[in-house]
């Protein structure tokens, strides 16, 4: 008698995703186009139509499928191949098979706590990538994601819905803090950010700032700097820069000239401060950058070139895209840009995602941006 073939764990993913009035149906029209394949490992996305279900979700995806590891979220929006799901009930579930000992899922309100769970066996799998969701309304989250990064590993990722109840998957429905999966070190991945503003001028030097105001820039007024690099047409309508110019905050030691994008929160005309969604502080770098396009399309192109380059012609076995809800149709004109410029690079590899309130990236959360991973197979 034969014995059955093992599945290789270099297999690509599925992917299935549905649109429907009633949760039921778009999870039932996923599971069908899942197929059965062979899985471990799945990740849940569900749009805040259905934010109501999602426990419901996770335990008939679980019983049909026998998959006992989820991760996932409820978001704003869905990337599923190359169809954007922004409005009404959609889910979007991808499954894969990992070696068992390759994996964790995790969820928490305190790093030390995480590490404390996970410690031992990141000591003997390290270093990780880890596929990260963020409730944003948990107090400290940017300490939080900073920490966990410091010890567990390279972190990617997104905050995940406001609307409605925090609700996020690692095995089981949490809230609060961050949650998702570590892959140990066994686990080729690649991972890649592309920005969505170009500066507009130098780079200066916060000299007086008290929270999140900053007064003056190299001793001059915030403001009266903002006017002269934002152009004619803002100086003479300071107002024009709403949702327009942002605050760019640069990323020490990044060898590509990164940047935090921060926006602009108000404006005090009479005493030249500026209001910034961040908390800042005397001798901190600073640069305004504008929204733009063209350079983020650009900037896309880049980046897909880098991480083709750095995959060294390993097959993908699947991406997983986090995207700023202010890009996508917003910045690029159209539905699905984005998912466009990858499919046209890596082909029709399976891709699932999110639109986010706020990216992550390594230890720190982006704002207009893309992160982009890719977990490769081996070489053939």
């Amino acid at each position: 008698m034969s014995m059955p073939l093992p599945i290789p764990h270099s297999a690509p993913f599925v992917l299935a995703h549905a649109h429907a009035d009633h949760w039921g149906l778009a999870a039932k029209a996923c599971l069908e186009g899942l197929a059965g394949a062979p899985a471990n490992m799945g990740i849940l996305y569900v749009t805040e139509a259905f934010n109501q279900n999602l426990s419901s979700i996770l335990t008939f995806l679980r019983e049909t499928t026998r998959i006992e590891h989820w991760i996932g979220a409820v978001v704003p929006g869905l990337c599923a191949g190359d169809t954007e799901y922004m409005h009404g009930g959609a889910l979007a579930v991808m499954t894969g098979l990992l070696p068992e000992e390759s994996f964790r899922s995790f969820a928490g309100l305190d790093a030390a706590a995480i590490m404390g769970r996970l410690g031992p066996w990141i000591a003997s799998h390290g270093p990780c990538v880890g596929l990260i969701h963020g409730d944003q309304r948990s107090p400290g989250l940017q300490a939080l994601v900073g920490a966990l990064a410091s010890q567990a590993g390279f972190l990617v990722g997104g905050t995940v819905s406001v609307s409605g109840p925090p609700a996020q998957v690692a095995d089981q429905v949490v809230s609060g803090g961050v949650s998702g999966l570590l892959l140990g070190a066994q686990v080729p991945v690649v991972t890649a950010l592309t920005q969505g503003c170009t500066p507009i001028g130098t780079v200066h030097t916060v000299t007086e700032a008290a929270d999140g105001v900053v007064m003056k820039l190299d001793g001059r007024s915030a403001m009266e700097v903002l006017k002269e690099e934002a152009g004619e047409l803002i100086a003479r309508d300071i107002r024009r820069a709403a949702g327009y110019i942002h605050v760019g905050l640069p990323v020490a030691g990044s060898d590509r000239g990164d940047y935090l994008v921060r926006s602009l929160l108000g404006i005090d005309q009479r005493q030249g401060w500026l209001a910034v969604a961040d908390r800042l502080e005397v001798g901190q770098k600073f640069i305004y950058v504008r929204r733009d396009p063209n350079a983020a399309r650009a900037d896309m192109k880049r980046m897909l070139v880098d991480i083709t380059k750095r995959r060294a012609g390993r097959p993908v076995r699947a991406a997983l895209y986090t995207s700023c809800v202010a890009r996508g149709h917003n910045m690029f004109g159209t539905d699905g840009a984005e998912l466009a410029l990858i499919r046209n690079t890596l082909g029709p590899v399976p891709l699932v995602g999110f639109f986010a309130n706020g990216e992550i990236c390594g230890d720190r959360l982006y704002g207009y941006s893309g992160v982009l991973t890719l977990i490769l197979g081996d070489r053939s």
